[in-house]
Order: structure tokens, then C-alpha cells, then sequence
């Protein structure tokens, strides 16, 4: 059985370019944390090293608090937390980010 694919990006809407850097954590429904990642130098995610195959209930965290502080930019949030459901494993599962230190916004990418 193949693991459940499942990537990400961030694009920083203040200053319109991605986040790089940004460390991005994944967990399963029983809340452990089954892989992390930092963004890459155009703010993605490609695909998380994991074991997980069983569809069900997880959980990206983005750390926004450093990546903000090592902007030196005023922010609000400290994290980013976006659940999910993962109800056909066999597909795959592209979740963005858009983000800015007041507001972020998400969609089910592809």
C-alpha cells in the first residue's frame, strides 16, 4: 500500500513572494506528529515523508511566529494550525497557504 501523498506551500501575501523556510509539521488523527518539513526556497511542501495510508482525520501546523520574527515583521499569529480530512487515500492532497502577519486563508489546492 502506498502512503497517503500530501504537500503544501505558503505564498506571503505582504510582500507577494513564497515562504521559504518555514517549518510545517504533519500529524495523524491519534495527534503524533508523523513528519516535518521547512519549506523550500519557493515555499513548498512537495511531499511529506511519512508512513501513514489510512484515510481519516490530519493535521498540517505552520510555524509562522519565526518565520515572521526572522522577517523582523509584527505578526498576530503564532501558528497555523489546518485540519483536515483524507477520505480517499489514493489521491492526492494539496493544501496552501496564504498568509500575511493579520490574516491567513487556505483551499483544497491540486
Amino acid at each position: 500500500m502506498n502512503n497517503i501523498k500530501i504537500s503544501s506551500h505558503i505564498l506571503d501575501t505582504q510582500i507577494g513572494k513564497p515562504a521559504a523556510n518555514v517549518q510545517v509539521k504533519l500529524y495523524n488523527s491519534a495527534g503524533q506528529c508523523i513528519a516535518e518539513s521547512l519549506t523550500n526556497a519557493d515555499g513548498r511542501v512537495n511531499a511529506f515523508e511519512h508512513t501513514e495510508t489510512a484515510a481519516g482525520h490530519y493535521r498540517l501546523v505552520f510555524m509562522t511566529d519565526a518565520y515572521f520574527q526572522s522577517l523582523g515583521i509584527e505578526h498576530f499569529f503564532v501558528s497555523v494550525t489546518i485540519d483536515f480530512f483524507v477520505n480517499d487515500p489514493t489521491q492526492h492532497y494539496h493544501i496552501p497557504l496564504l498568509l500575511s502577519p493579520f490574516a491567513y486563508s487556505t483551499y483544497r489546492g491540486s
